[in-house]
């Protein structure tokens, strides 16, 4: 399904408060249940400003909740994190090459997921493209492509071949020495995932938790039956109409793409998204919106739909059940969105299709 939109390119609008208040919540005056009133925290975590927002009959009860839901959230950075030496991640990354490794039910479940996406998607996603991530960073700061004989060296210690998931001990093995992990395309949507776990297990089921562009939604507001988030934002010119709006309940919705975050060395655009088979930023203009029953798949997903042709990725999509997406790339100026056939069930503001 193609649809025609004259507007800039999407992204989730989780960054104003706003969007949230306004589409999201019912004031409580208005409430179907008067006990609950709304409350909204936020924290920079993992690097982003995080955000949270409840229903909960008392303060107290909502602050010890979002509490928790920040502390989970901390937790799994110190497993995650590719920037932090101690995190567990890195711990497995300076083993590479020395056996199987212990790890927690965390690291195992996002690297199980992982290698899933990473054989559906022909290796576009590929979490052991560290070295070619670590370089990327490099070209970026300097402003100055590696050569390609650097490029090369890198990517010699990437493959998910080299990776050896044991289940039933609960070990990882990176075969080849020098490997780096990078979970930066599925690290924030777990972490969502564990942050709206921790309230549902508090009795907090009316809840939404944000970090950059992955969202978590739970039950939906009192007196409304969706949490409706905005999608707006790109690289086409300004329309006329307004942004799209994702209705959610009990599901996930992230947005990826290079209308916020690229970089232009030698007169060429390039994303912060690196490509594992050319080892740098995609040059793509291209931002996928991605609807999944977890923040893990929603966030994973999204990035690879920014590296796959646009009927790969619908496929792509096609094989888990529960997902749909938006693809916008821009083609010579204009816009366009490809959809999956169940992407239109989940919008509260539709767009007429081209021929």
């Amino acid at each position: 399904m193609l649809f025609s939109v004259p507007q800039r390119m999407r992204r989730l609008a989780i960054a104003a408060a706003c969007i949230i208040a306004s589409l999201g919540c019912a004031s409580t005056q208005h409430d179907a249940a008067p006990a609950l009133r709304r409350y909204e925290y936020s924290q920079v975590q993992m690097g982003v400003r995080s955000r949270i927002v409840l229903y909960a009959s008392a303060e107290a009860e909502a602050v010890e909740a979002a509490r928790a839901a920040f502390a989970r959230i901390a937790e799994l950075d110190a497993v995650m994190s590719d920037y932090r030496v101690d995190s567990e991640l890195m711990r497995l990354s300076a083993r590479a090459g020395q056996g199987p490794i212990a790890v927690s039910d965390d690291l195992f479940e996002v690297l199980r997921f992982a290698g899933d996406l990473h054989a559906r998607s022909a290796g576009c996603f590929d979490v052991t493209a560290g070295p070619l991530v670590q370089l990327w960073r490099t070209m970026r700061r300097g402003g100055e492509l590696a050569k390609p004989q650097e490029i090369a060296a890198a990517r010699q210690r990437v493959g998910w071949q080299w990776v050896r998931l044991d289940a039933e001990a609960h070990t990882v093995e990176l075969l080849q020495p020098g490997m780096r992990l990078d979970l930066g395309g599925i690290a924030k949507g777990y972490a969502c995932d564990g942050a709206a776990a921790v309230l549902r297990e508090r009795g907090v089921t009316r809840c939404l938790v944000s970090m950059a562009g992955d969202i978590v939604a739970g039950e939906p507001p009192p007196d409304r039956d969706a949490w409706e988030i905005a999608v707006e934002g790109g690289v086409s010119p300004p329309g006329e109409s307004g942004p799209t709006v994702l209705r959610l309940v009990n599901a996930a919705v992230s947005t990826s793409g290079d209308a916020q975050q690229y970089v232009e060395i030698a007169g060429r655009r390039y994303s912060h998204i690196v490509d594992p088979r050319t080892g740098l930023g995609s040059p793509r203009r291209v931002a996928a919106t991605v609807v999944a029953p977890r923040g893990m798949m929603s966030d994973s997903i999204a990035t690879t739909l920014c590296l796959l042709p646009i009927e790969e990725g619908l496929a792509l999509v096609a094989a888990y059940e529960g997902v749909e997406a938006l693809v916008e790339e821009g083609l010579d100026g204009a816009s366009r969105i490809h959809a999956s056939p169940g992407m239109a069930d989940r919008l509260a503001q539709r767009k007429k299709s081209v021929p």
